[in-house]
């Protein structure tokens, strides 16, 4: 297994993080479908678990040995080097010890995706990857088969994305879907229930939602402040919220989605 001592931050080997930012990742020349970063040894185990292929591997200390186990018997470069000299490759601390590139796979069929799927959960244009990664956490906790996400939402495979849920990104399985007359034909062609959490006048309250009643049931979880769109709306069964107390309507997204999920899990 090669292991390399860093001596010059020009190193072309180096460039995945060299300051590289996640849109400039996805885009990378070269790599089929673009890169992603898994910051951790817990989040990179996840990414290996997940088959997902490694490019190179940047580690501190302790966790060049973690990793030359868990890579085994490849050929993949595990680069090192003091903490302050990869801190100035990066841009930031490596608090984790270990920061790995890995090639984004190919997103799943939406169809072969809900084929097996009980319970899914759709963002709808959630822009903040902090949110994204919090609902794929909870997803993973508390259990969702899938999630589906619109063209404007944040990239699940984003850095922040990742590292907020713990690697549960490179776990739930997940892929985009286009607009709301394709993706409303999808869920019905799997026999989902539709169930969209906003703020409208015929919401139902999520206590007299039963999860018993849908087999197969989709949650749709909006953007934040916005909400869901109209065509969201206008493509659900059922419209929900949360009861809430001393005046306040709504619950950041992130949170919103955890109450529902533990509600309607099934």
């Amino acid at each position: 297994m090669p292991v390399f001592e860093i001596s010059d931050l020009a190193d072309p080997r180096l460039v995945d993080y060299a300051h590289a930012t996640d849109v400039a990742l996805k885009k990378a020349r070269g790599t089929g479908h673009g890169l992603y970063l898994a910051e951790s040894l817990l989040v990179f185990e996840r990414a290996l678990r997940a088959s997902h292929r490694p490019r190179s591997v940047l580690a501190l200390g302790g966790t060049v040995d973690a990793a030359l186990e868990l890579l085994g018997d490849t050929d993949v470069p595990i680069f090192v080097g003091p903490g302050e000299l990869l801190a100035e490759l990066t841009g930031y601390v490596l608090h984790r010890g270990l920061i790995a590139s890995m090639h984004r796979p190919a997103l799943p069929d939406p169809d072969e995706l809900l084929a097996g799927a009980r319970r899914v959960v759709i963002l709808e244009d959630v822009a903040d990857p902090t949110n994204v990664g919090a609902i794929f956490r909870s997803a993973g906790a508390i259990g969702a088969d899938a999630i589906l996400v619109t063209p404007r939402c944040s990239d699940p495979f984003y850095r922040r994305s990742i590292r907020v849920s713990m690697g549960t990104v490179l776990q739930v399985p997940w892929t985009r879907v286009g607009d709301w007359a394709d993706t409303r034909a999808l869920l019905t062609r799997h026999g989902f229930h539709v169930a969209s959490l906003a703020l409208t006048p015929d919401a139902v309250s999520l206590r007299d939602m039963h999860s018993a009643d849908h087999e197969r049931l989709a949650l749709v979880l909006g953007a934040e402040g916005d909400g869901l769109t109209d065509a969201a709306i206008a493509a659900s069964d059922t419209v929900v919220r949360i009861p809430m107390k001393h005046g306040i309507d709504s619950l950041n997204v992130a949170a919103a989605s955890a109450v529902a999920m533990w509600a309607l899990g099934g």
